[in-house]
């Protein structure tokens, strides 16, 4: 009984430090647990695409296509304006570019902006899902639905996670094995009990663990791409019958002029006070003058 509980307290301990990080993890499996971490970048899960989209019609491909190098989860950002009137169309045109990319539509959110004495500009975001080896030819296709005003792209590289997390799965899972090992031998309730504890609090770890590599896998198989639609305003006009240019002049100089008036105006505005108390000193210092006295005559 006291041999039992010494091997089950030393199992508990190599389970604790192995949960702590992938230092803890014995030098012969070492090797084995890096070469399973590398693989997890040079050979990332081959995922399914989504078969159909809204309309029907197929995703071109079955797969997604496997990308070489380390995993790196890349965003992109996108602002840009399309003609006035071809909202709808260039909405539609990256709806179609994201289905002959092998992605698939995230998101969608498009409004009107009421504009007084103009038309109604429309604007919308579309977030969407793109395989990370197609998600250049994706941005490059973009810049031709209209003109790109700002694009921002980042990129996260996930290998130290991947090399850690795999790891410490790997220690946990054959921390795992010793404990059902260790489980076999126990002899009463209270050794099978505190077994089934540390077995339950192990696998916990595990499912915990495979879910943070989950979710890598998915983020770095799939890359997301935000872009913001807005509608250009009605372009500008000439006034009509003024091919010479006759009435702009007139109306320029017209310009010209009052803006002058304003500048004299406020130039007024500014040194007046002065002139003003310079005038009032002027007029006191005037009267309080002696006046010269007058030549006596002979």
């Amino acid at each position: 009984m006291k041999k039992f509980l010494i091997v089950l307290f030393l199992v508990a301990v190599a389970a604790a430090c192995g949960g702590g990080g992938a230092g803890s993890t014995a030098s012969t499996s070492e090797n084995a647990q890096r070469a399973a971490g590398d693989s997890a970048y040079t050979n990332p899960p081959v995922k399914s695409q989504p078969g159909t989209t809204g309309g029907g019609s197929t995703v071109v491909g079955d797969t997604v296509p496997a990308l070489q190098g380390p995993p790196v989860i890349r965003h992109a950002q996108l602002s840009m304006t399309v003609g006035s009137g071809t909202f709808d169309s260039k909405l539609a045109a990256v709806r179609t570019l994201v289905q002959a990319q092998g992605g698939y539509i995230a998101g969608t959110d498009a409004q009107v902006n009421p504009a007084d004495d103009q038309p109604a500009i429309r604007t919308g975001v579309i977030n969407f899902m793109v395989p990370a080896a197609h998600f250049d030819a994706a941005i490059d296709e973009l810049s031709k639905v209209g003109k790109v005003q700002s694009e921002h792209i980042s990129g996260t590289d996930v290998s130290a996670q991947y090399v850690d997390l795999r790891a410490r799965l790997a220690n946990a899972e054959a921390q795992r094995n010793a404990m059902l090992a260790l489980l076999t031998q126990a002899k009463n309730i209270n050794d099978i009990i505190a077994v089934q504890n540390q077995i339950g609090q192990i696998t916990g770890q595990i499912e915990q663990l495979k879910g943070q590599i989950k979710y890598l896998d998915d983020n770095t198989s799939y890359s997301s791409v935000a872009v913001t639609l807005t509608e250009a305003g009605a372009p500008a006009q000439a006034p009509p019958g003024d091919s010479w240019g006759f009435v702009t002049a007139l109306n320029d100089a017209a310009h010209n002029f009052v803006a002058t008036i304003n500048y004299v105006v406020t130039a007024l505005g500014a040194v007046g006070p002065l002139l003003i108390v310079a005038g009032l000193g002027l007029l006191l210092w005037r009267r309080r003058r002696p006046s010269a006295p007058l030549a006596k005559h002979a």
